[in-house]
């Protein structure tokens, strides 16, 4: 039996408000965790089958070319070498009885320097390693370009947005603030790196892999390989980070499919820390020019946002900087531009809250800049020019909660302490400053399936290919169905990462817990009325707590109360609420920095996020995404920047050595409020995405901190110490 729900419209019934375990919302400890930290749960490379062979790829040393061939009998002639591989292969499709073939991505086109185009196989990774390094290809090189700003900017017409007259209004304006800011590429650099296992049983492929979006991918890989997807199973129940680096197939995948088909084998092929940083994706760099104009007041009269960024050429991704401007405040003019280059680096993706995090960043650094111009308050400017419906679309709210982030965030940081004028706080060679930034992260429903199955026993199991990337996916669902079958969470047993499961939303978009969420809630709800229907009692009139169901003064053991399983399919997709109100989840960060008169190093003191993201349904894995996102924070703010050689566009600082992410000396004890809030219009949970909305504003919050502590004012991230030293 199937529970289906389209999101045609708000759910105000509060469901969750009439349960009795009392799972929701508390801070319950991952039921994953003890795997996790006692080295037991199996990631990707992990779980080897006996007589895997080792594969290792091979990257372009050009950064854009054709390879002919490459010189496979040098390297076959080594010890342990199995086999070197390149170029376009041919499957025969089981799908169609292998009377025809299929023809497989080829990796002869090079793009971009650090492309893997070929793989060595042998029967040791030490083996594939030394054989790759002894590979030699033959590259026909051409003439590529790595400069975005030479190679020029595409403006698509669909991207750009124009609504009154901006200039206009900058001219007439009391107050005008025409800035432009930078930010560099960045890494996901997520813990595990990128690593697939491939196994056939004839014309069945098995690929355990460490991937965030398994129905995605299971048909991302068939296709590479041109096979049905049918003929995929996809294995990833423990995916270590992937902060959108592992939304989609990457080329170890592909590449291990084919060698184990060629060999009749298994082969596994794990990528470098180097190899990740080059061949699986980056954000985009920016170039950011933002517009305000204001009135004598303060209220914005109108906003221009325009974002330069980069991309492979026919790449159709580009990252949606401006996603949050059209309504985070009010202003009647406006000008949204969107310019892209096409260039010979690595592929640009989604890298953690992609668009906000660094669009709201810029954004906040020139409301900043606004405030100091016109002498008003950051909280109040901000505050007064809060909009009441969508400005651009005229759509109403599902519902809004900037201002309590701000008053809130205001009042238990001590605001009032903060001096306005810059440089003015001083213990000894340390200049202290405050600053502060609204977040805002759009909301988003995404189709979900999952399979609950309430046991004659009287336990439950629940079964989605959807993934835990470290978000709490297993926690998440052992609380909703633990609350809504009124189960101890330890009688529920929740099955992640197998695409033989029903299709869940995977993990990206933040949308994951909510929509996968509510698919096990419509499931759990049809379980309840299964169970009301034996007792002749309505389904709302059950109280259900600690295996026991209580109704019309009455009460029962839940396992007396079943002959057999129940096993329901729960299914969610959006509906017009999509389409009616604009969702998103607010928040504020206030921070404190000190920073050195001397040597210009910044070092952050304390910090404050307030989040608003509807029904917060576990508080410990909640809050835990609101620490990471305020520690990505920082590091964008001072220390993450991937650099590419202007020569041929490589990536430099490609390991975590060179790539400076923060280590805890770098972070400060971070204090998180989460407020009280329901959403009738995101799904019934009343629910809303939390995993990203912590990063956004928060390195404005940062460099915002850094001028009001020395009056500088860095436009260039990150806010390196010789970037702050020189404005001293």
């Amino acid at each position: 039996m199937t529970a289906h729900l389209k999101m045609d419209k708000p759910d105000t019934r509060n469901r969750l408000d009439h349960t009795a375990q009392g799972l929701i919302g508390a801070g319950m400890d991952r039921p994953d965790g003890k795997a996790k930290v006692t080295g037991t749960a199996a990631y990707a490379f992990e779980d080897q089958p006996e007589g895997m062979a080792h594969g290792v790829l091979v990257r372009a040393n050009v950064a854009k070319g054709r390879l002919n061939d490459i010189d496979r009998d040098s390297v076959l002639r080594l010890p342990g070498v199995l086999a070197a591989m390149c170029g376009p292969r041919f499957l025969r499709n089981p799908a169609q009885g292998g009377a025809n073939e299929a023809p497989v991505q080829g990796s002869e086109g090079i793009a971009y320097l650090g492309q893997p185009v070929a793989l060595v196989v042998a029967e040791t990774f030490e083996q594939a390693r030394h054989a790759a390094h002894m590979l030699t290809l033959q590259i026909d090189a051409q003439e590529g370009q790595t400069d975005p700003d030479i190679a020029g900017y595409e403006s698509p017409d669909a991207k750009q947005a124009q609504q009154g007259d901006l200039d206009r209004a900058m001219k007439d304006a009391a107050t005008a603030i025409d800035v432009t800011y930078t930010t560099p590429s960045h890494n996901s650099a997520a813990m595990e790196p990128h690593a697939a296992i491939a196994e056939w049983d004839q014309d069945m492929l098995t690929l355990r892999g460490s991937y965030q979006m398994l129905k995605y991918n299971r048909n991302e890989l068939a296709d590479a390989l041109g096979i049905d997807p049918k003929c995929v199973r996809i294995l990833a129940p423990y995916v270590g980070g992937g902060f959108g680096s592992k939304l989609g197939i990457a080329p170890e995948a592909v590449a291990a499919a084919l060698a184990a088909h060629e060999l009749n084998r298994p082969v596994g092929v794990a990528l470098t820390r180097q190899q990740v940083f080059e061949g699986t994706m980056r954000r985009s760099e920016s170039r950011q020019r933002v517009r305000l104009a204001a009135d004598a007041s303060g209220k914005l009269q109108g906003i221009g946002h325009d974002a330069y960024i980069s991309n492979l050429t026919d790449e159709v991704f580009s990252e949606p900087v401006t996603q949050a401007t059209p309504f985070i405040y009010a202003g009647e003019n406006r000008v949204i531009g969107h310019h892209i280059a096409r260039v010979n680096r690595t592929c640009a993706g989604s890298v953690r809250a992609p668009g906000e995090s660094i669009g709201v960043t810029v954004l906040e650094n020139a409301m900043d800049e606004l405030a100091h111009q016109t002498g008003i308050d950051p909280v109040e400017l901000r505050l007064m020019n809060i909009p009441d419906k969508n400005p651009t679309s005229g759509l109403p709210f599902s519902s809004h909660t900037l201002a309590e982030a701000l008053t809130t965030g205001r009042d238990r940081f001590g605001w009032d302490q903060r001096n306005p004028q810059p440089g003015s706080t001083r213990k000894g060679d340390w200049l202290i400053g405050m600053g502060m930034a609204s977040a805002v992260r759009v909301n988003i429903l995404s189709e979900a399936r999952v399979r609950v199955t309430l046991m004659p026993d009287g336990t439950a199991r629940v079964q989605t290919d959807m993934t835990d990337i470290g978000t709490g996916t297993y926690a998440i669902l052992t609380q909703i169905c633990a609350e809504m079958l009124g189960l101890p969470e330890t009688d529920v047993s929740v099955s992640l990462g197998d695409t033989d499961h029903p299709p869940g939303p995977g993990s990206g978009g933040s949308w994951g817990a909510s929509s996968v969420g509510t698919a096990a809630f419509l499931a759990c709800e049809k379980i309840r009325r299964e169970l009301a229907k034996k007792v002749d009692a309505d389904e709302a009139d059950l109280t259900l707590k600690d295996g026991m169901v209580s109704y019309a003064n009455r009460q029962v053991r839940l396992a007396d109360m079943i002959d057999e399983e129940i096993e329901i399919e729960g299914h969610v997709e959006p509906g017009d609420t999509s389409d009616d109100v604009t969702q998103s989840t607010y928040g504020a960060h206030f921070a404190e920095v000190a920073v050195n008169a001397v040597t210009g190093e910044t070092r952050v003191q304390r910090m404050l996020g307030v989040f608003a993201a509807g029904r917060i349904l576990n508080h410990k894995t909640a809050r835990s995404q609101c620490l990471g996102g305020m520690t990505f924070g920082l590091g964008m703010a001072l220390t993450e920047e991937l650099m590419h050689d202007p020569r041929d566009g490589h990536i430099v600082n490609r390991d975590l050595a060179e790539y400076h992410l923060p280590v805890n000396l770098d972070v400060p004890q971070l204090d998180v409020v989460l407020l009280d809030e329901r959403d009738a219009y995101a799904n019934p949970l009343q629910s809303k995405g939390i995993g990203e909305l912590g990063i956004c504003g928060a390195a404005a919050a940062i460099t915002n901190a850094i001028f009001n502590a020395t009056g500088v004012r860095v436009r260039d991230y990150p806010a390196t110490l010789d970037k702050v030293l020189a404005g001293l």
